[in-house]
């Protein structure tokens, strides 16, 4: 087994560390909150560092799942000193392209290696250990590090060079946000027609409507309740993410401009922490 640091305890990196604990794996974790490094340790085993740089001292593996770039960067700046030759860095947290890339270039001046590897499947898939992980690096990297990144993903895909991990993951952001305000639209359609919403998908998720939107958010979206899964302010800062790095590309993506737009009326309505689902709530029946 391996010698792992994991930075970060959130409610995506609480349980994959845990994991990675079940696993056999020698764990050191970190966090900025002292309180939930000690909430960790009481549940699973493995040693709570006082700071993110002891915590990677002499580890094989460091294991990422922050918040934002300036988050990655801050705790990166912190731990770089103790970053040794044959180390692995593998970033789980939604980033850009560009910090991987130059986090990778930072890594090699260092003879380690860095793995840019945002997470799929929510709070649920984490607990579960069954996340879907993009990843960008090198072969060499990826083969060592795929076997620990088992411990918690179900399907790890090795999507290409430094930054493709981040890029594929907002594929799927851009994905969910156009599927997610078409579910919507179709719900609230029904409803003010009057339709019984639950025979309406059980007709429609058996054909080319199905999503798992539809499958795991149709019923909670009706019944508007929110409080759950990935929060909206989360995916703006992915969608701002991603309308950068089609901006930079060249690429047109106008329905994610526009949802990003209906998130932002969201928050606006108080739902900052609402699931991604709640677009729902803002979608009135017009009077006649």
């Amino acid at each position: 087994m391996s010698k792992c640091a994991f930075l970060g305890l959130g409610v995506m990196g609480f349980p994959m560390a845990g994991h990675l604990s079940r696993s056999g794996h020698d764990v050191s974790v970190w966090n900025r909150t002292a309180r939930k490094g000690a909430d960790w340790s009481s549940k699973f085993k493995g040693s709570v560092a006082k700071d993110a740089a002891s915590a990677v001292f002499g580890k094989e593996f460091v294991l990422l799942c922050l918040g934002d770039d300036p988050d990655v960067e801050a705790v990166f700046d912190e731990i770089e000193p103790n970053l040794a030759a044959g180390m692995i860095v593998v970033d789980h947290t939604t980033a850009s392209a560009g910090l991987a890339r130059r986090l990778n270039e930072r890594c090699q001046k260092r003879g380690a290696s860095f793995i840019d590897a945002p997470i799929s499947g929510g709070q649920a898939g984490a607990e579960n250990g069954k996340l879907t992980i993009m990843c960008g690096g090198k072969d060499a990297a990826m083969a060592k590090a795929e076997p620990v990144m088992k411990a918690y993903g179900h399907r790890i895909t090795h999507i290409g060079e430094s930054g493709a991990g981040q890029l594929a993951k907002s594929v799927n952001q851009i994905c969910i946000a156009g599927i997610v305000q078409g579910l919507s639209e179709g719900l609230h359609f029904a409803e003010a027609n009057g339709l019984d919403v639950a025979k309406v998908i059980e007709a429609i998720s058996g054909g080319a409507a199905q999503s798992w939107q539809m499958e795991n958010r149709w019923k909670t979206m009706s019944e508007r309740e929110f409080e759950h899964g990935f929060a909206v302010d989360w995916m703006r800062k992915d969608l701002r993410i991603a309308l950068a790095a089609g901006n930079a590309a060249g690429a047109s993506l106008p329905l994610t401009a526009l949802v990003d737009q209906f998130y932002a009326d969201v928050q606006a309505a108080g739902g900052r922490r609402w699931d991604t689902s709640s677009l729902i709530s803002r979608l009135k029946t017009i009077e006649n």
